[in-house]
């Protein structure tokens, strides 16, 4: 197995965990997530899709740095989105709009780039913070672990070799 499609693999496992957890914190710890959690959860899956098929073909020269530009476009697409959503967060008390109607109920409503444009103008249930681990909110930790892979992304697929000690061998 080369190290490309390691480390491909590697970013899908991670994208899956990152679902998985967000998942379980919907599921088994009652976190309703608000339409940004969501639009976060469909570019870690974005990112995810990327990097499993960038492992299952395991391209080389222009297409391995196609899947790399790829992996950015999304994870950058996706660090917009939490970016938005932690700014949302820190706004001061007051100056957030009211909580908006489900996602669901807008998608039933009105046409898909209304509906995105009132998603990221965000809501009061986005500005909540209900899970927080070592003191970042969970939007922040996907800003985080979306920089990461979007980095990951282009080590993997532009062929940097790691330092020695880092080698898959």
């Amino acid at each position: 197995m080369t190290q490309r499609r390691r480390l491909n693999l590697a970013g899908f496992l991670a994208c899956a965990a990152l679902l998985g957890y967000a998942y379980y914190a919907q599921y088994q710890l009652n976190l309703e997530p608000c339409p940004l959690c969501i639009f976060q959860r469909v570019g870690v899956a974005a990112i995810g899709v990327v990097f499993l098929l960038a492992a299952l073909q395991d391209p080389k020269g222009f297409g391995a740095r196609v899947y790399g530009v790829l992996v950015l476009l999304a994870a950058l697409a996706t660090i917009g989105v939490a970016g938005r959503h932690v700014w949302i967060q820190h706004l001061p008390e007051g100056s957030v709009p009211a909580c908006g109607a489900t996602l669901e109920y807008l998608r039933e409503l009105f046409p898909l780039t209304t509906v995105i444009r009132k998603v990221l103008t965000g809501s009061g249930e986005c500005a909540q913070v209900t899970w927080t681990f070592l003191t970042l909110s969970m939007p922040t930790w996907v800003l985080i672990a979306a920089a990461g892979l979007g980095g990951l992304g282009l080590w993997a697929n532009f062929g940097s070799r790691p330092p020695a000690g880092l080698r898959w061998k």
